[in-house]
């Protein structure tokens, strides 16, 4: 009786641990990629790996449906968009989380029936949408066929499941999201599809053009393929058939090349219920020889489900680097989504034999070890995302820092905003500095500092006309700010950028024993009292003569309407970014009083704009007041309720690159680096009980950092802050933290 009784309690213990086991949820699982796909977030649901290349993005952004299809769809700058539901193809390769259209390209479709290839006509409704790190499906209903999409780094691979009877492969080189168009295809002897499109002029950057190549493969032989080709029919080569009125001539004769602004491929098969296909394209920046290379290694003749595995793997990996404990299932759901999110940019550029192309689209460049990165959004970036980067991913952030360097060496100048090995020159500032500096004052030296410092003073120090990062330079070098010349324009944004940069490279300066050079840059970044008003005890545009510009109107600008001065913003949206100086700006409001009351003011008036980069450190400025850090933690905490959640407006604007989400991580976490180049963190209440971040040890001394909840109380702020058990306040250096190796926040 007793060994039955026993075998059962044991049985039982079993059954009960097994089902406890079934109910834990990786961090992988707390993602959903839909997060962020409208509301102008730009994010998209496609399979993608960490900081991969290639990117498989559902395209629905040419209309909801056949009648109602945008002619041009280049003016979106996301390939998906949750509110649309015509479905037109696979695009590889997409930007997430950027306000300009570009890639979004090679686009890839499944159809049923006689061949068309007019996206207008060709496109499907669908339903059952779902998506994970590393995969993605929808079901066409259209055509009754199951799209389902996964990727390597360098290669996508697609599945489609159709039902019987004649069904067709198409890729669309002519659409995409970019302004350029031009596209070269050929059909190979053992069956691959190889060529190139060009892509390019990014925010409407004439000069920044490049070409995407490709090999498409796929695994089974078709009855019949060929091109398709917009111009008229070339001479000497016979049309099989025409479509639309002789506009498109469909060809069945594939033994040549074929070039063309709008041109296409197309399989046919007789396919049996449920059959499938699968189509793997790789992509490169190098050639097609290299596109082919890293199609042969990566997928290595794995299976579908194999590497949609390996992604969910890769996925599962970076983000298990911090895990959280308490919150709601919803937290956890916002914090890991956001955390996938600011793993996609910048992104690797190399192929798998280390090849990559330099900038200019000059010659090819080799990596002997680390990766070669691209996309550097640094305007969004440089505040918060590669903070992030080097406190839990250090090795990224060194070859991203590489990276830049690279650039600079090849290039002449840091980046701004490199796409794909061309600078565009968007939006303002020399923001590669705070990065920089950032990385060499936390610790990360595995770079040549003299050659970096030198990259930047030549950013800083360069007279306007011979430097395209700072093109208002002479002026303000002369007055110490940069005078407003044309109605609509960016002055004061441009200066107050200026002024970030110059007090993280005084600093940098006077560590090196550049005496002269920091005392010359750590005057300019005082030059901000220029523009600041007494009567108004905010920034005004100034004219070169020294006076205000007027009528003034603190609110012009919002919604991204025309701005005198600022960009993207109102004078409220840029009021108190002089982070690196707020003890002095506080003074010149009148005091700490003044200070908090007009502070809290734009929280309460709704002038602060949660999608606005230069105020969302806004919410930390409370904290630099003795008394008042309870304004962060209450701001902070209705910011991230409001304005972020788990449905697809769950940004609350474009993403830019990650940095919105970033903003979100850190939050959650209860730390924020406030102030570009400066390595300190502020406090806030964190969402979780528990936080653990795995630190890498060739970097750091801890394996690891916690933050953690000690006590708490009805109101929920914190009344004390210690590191390691020891008393500390509610700004804390980034050594400090990491040598203590834990947080703990009483309350």
């Amino acid at each position: 009786m007793f060994l039955r009784h026993s075998f059962f309690t044991l049985l039982w213990i079993c059954v009960a641990f097994t089902a406890d086991a079934q109910q834990v949820t990786a961090p992988v699982d707390y993602v959903n990629p839909f997060v962020g796909t409208t509301n102008f977030g730009t994010c998209n649901p496609g399979a993608i790996t960490p900081w991969g290349m290639m990117s498989v993005s559902p395209f629905n952004v040419m209309g909801s449906d056949a009648n109602t299809y945008d002619k041009d769809a280049r003016w979106w700058s996301t390939p998906y968009d949750h509110t649309n539901s015509f479905f037109t193809g696979f695009s590889h390769v997409n930007l997430s989380g950027v306000g300009c259209p570009e890639l979004g390209g090679l686009l890839l479709m499944p159809t049923q029936g006689k061949l068309e290839v007019d996206y207008a006509k060709y496109g499907s409704q669908y339903k059952q949408e779902t998506a994970s790190p590393g995969y993605y499906s929808t079901y066409l209903t259209h055509y009754n066929i199951l799209a389902e999409a996964t990727a390597t780094p360098r290669v996508g691979v697609s599945r489609f499941t159709f039902p019987a009877g004649e069904s067709n492969l198409i890729l669309n080189l002519g659409a995409s999201l970019s302004n350029e168009t031009g596209a070269y295809m050929r059909w190979m002897p053992n069956g691959d599809l190889q060529g190139m499109r060009m892509m390019g002029t990014f925010c409407y950057h004439a000069d920044a053009v490049f070409p995407i190549y490709f090999v498409m493969r796929v695994n089974k032989a078709p009855q019949a393929k060929g091109y398709w080709k917009k111009q008229p029919e070339l001479k000497g080569v016979e049309a099989e058939w025409d479509v639309n009125s002789g506009k498109r001539k469909i060809y069945s004769n594939y033994h040549r090349d074929i070039a063309g602004d709008d041109i296409g491929a197309w399989l046919t098969y007789q396919t049996k219920a449920n059959e499938t296909v699968e189509v793997s394209i790789a992509v490169s920046f190098v050639s097609i020889e290299n596109a082919r290379l890293n199609l042969e290694q990566e997928l290595h003749q794995a299976s579908f489900e194999t590497i949609r595995s390996e992604a969910r793997a890769a996925w599962n990996k970076e983000l298990s680097k911090i895990k959280v404990e308490g919150g709601t299932k919803a937290n956890k759901e916002v914090f890991y989504t956001a955390l996938y999110h600011a793993l996609l940019h910048p992104n690797v550029l190399n192929d798998v034999n280390g090849d990559y192309i330099t900038m200019g689209q000059k010659s090819v460049g080799h990596m002997a070890k680390g990766d070669r990165y691209t996309v550097f959004s640094l305007w969004d970036t440089y505040r918060n995302l590669h903070q992030l980067l080097t406190l839990v991913y250090p090795e990224r952030q060194m070859d991203m820092v590489h990276s830049m360097l690279g650039m600079y060496k090849e290039n002449g100048w840091l980046p701004k905003w490199e796409l794909y090995s061309q600078e565009t020159y968007t939006m303002e500032g020399d923001p590669a500095i705070p990065v920089l500096v950032d990385t060499w004052k936390k610790g990360l030296r595995d770079f040549d500092i003299h050659e970096a410092y030198q990259a930047m003073r030549k950013g800083a120090f360069t007279p306007g006309k011979e430097n395209p990062l700072r093109p208002d330079n002479d002026a303000y070098m002369r007055l110490g700010y940069v005078p407003l010349t044309e109605r609509y324009d960016n002055s004061v944004s441009h200066a107050l950028e200026y002024y970030v940069a110059d007090y993280a490279l005084a600093t940098l300066a006077e560590e090196l024993g550049e005496k002269e050079d920091a005392k010359i840059l750590y005057k300019r970044s005082l030059g901000y009292a220029n523009y600041f008003s007494k009567a108004d005890r905010m920034m005004r545009p100034k004219l070169a003569d020294g006076t205000f510009f007027t009528p003034f109107n603190s609110l012009e600008g919002a919604d991204f309407e025309p701005c005198a001065g600022f960009h993207e913003g109102t004078a409220w949206n840029y009021a108190y970014y002089v982070p690196h100086d707020i003890p002095r700006l506080i003074k010149r409001i009148g005091g700490q009083k003044k200070f908090v009351a007009q502070l809290q003011q734009v929280f309460d008036k709704g002038w602060y704009d949660p999608a606005n980069e230069p105020n969302i450190a806004y919410p930390y400025l409370f904290s630099r007041c003795k008394g008042e850090e309870w304004r962060t933690q209450k701001e902070v905490k209705r910011l991230l309720d409001r304005y972020f959640t788990t449905k697809p407006d769950g940004i609350p604007g474009n993403d830019d690159a990650g940095t919105m989400s970033t903003w979100a991580i850190f939050s959650m976490m209860g730390i924020y680096p406030d102030c570009p180049g400066v390595p300190m963190y502020t406090v806030t209440s964190p969402v979780f009980d528990k936080i653990t971040i795995e630190l890498n040890q060739n970097y750091y001394s801890k394996d690891k950092l916690v933050i953690e909840k000690t006590s708490k109380k009805k109101d929920g702020f914190i009344r004390r802050v210690s590191l390691q058990g020891k008393k500390a306040g509610f700004r804390i250096s980034h050594h400090d933290l990491l040598e203590a190796g834990s947080l703990q926040l009483s309350y």
